[in-house]
């Protein structure tokens, strides 16, 4: 049987089930059939009353389509200048990090650097979560004054 007009009966596969569970697994296949088929395949409309011919494109764009059209790609990667400022920034950071006491270098390494949270450091130094918080934003603002920053 073709790939487009499969359907699984679930009544019979599954009986005893409620109906909403049935309509459910009937939508999500209209769903899938829908994203693997519909949205893939060119259709024709023809109006017999209008003796016209209505073509509607797949909207799944080949590349090789969109080349013979000379669609422009926008350019994704990042300018040379702005990795430059943006490496600048973080040799910066990083040696305004070095200038802070080392508590507030745990801190800033803990959560930023390792991915931890401020419950976490919290509880691994003995504070509370909101007393990490505010020493966070006080460090942020001792880097940002360091830096020159101003928000």
């Amino acid at each position: 049987m073709e790939e487009g007009k499969k359907r699984t009966n679930y009544r019979k596969l599954y009986p005893g089930v409620k109906e909403e569970i049935y309509e459910v697994l009937e939508r999500s296949d209209r769903k899938i059939k829908y994203s693997r088929y519909d949205l893939k395949t060119e259709r024709c409309n023809i109006d017999y009353e209008k003796a016209t011919v209505t073509y509607i494109p797949s909207r799944e764009d080949s590349l090789d389509r969109l080349e013979e059209q000379n669609y422009q790609f926008s350019d994704q990667s990042e300018g040379v200048e702005d990795r430059a400022i943006k490496d600048t920034l973080i040799a910066d950071m990083k040696s305004c990090i070095k200038h802070l006491s080392k508590e507030d270098q745990a801190l800033i390494t803990y959560i930023f650097f390792n991915g931890g949270t401020q419950q976490g450091y919290g509880e691994l130094i003995g504070i509370t979560q909101r007393g990490v918080g505010k020493r966070q934003e006080k460090i942020l603002e001792k880097l940002r004054k360091m830096m020159g920053i101003d928000i």
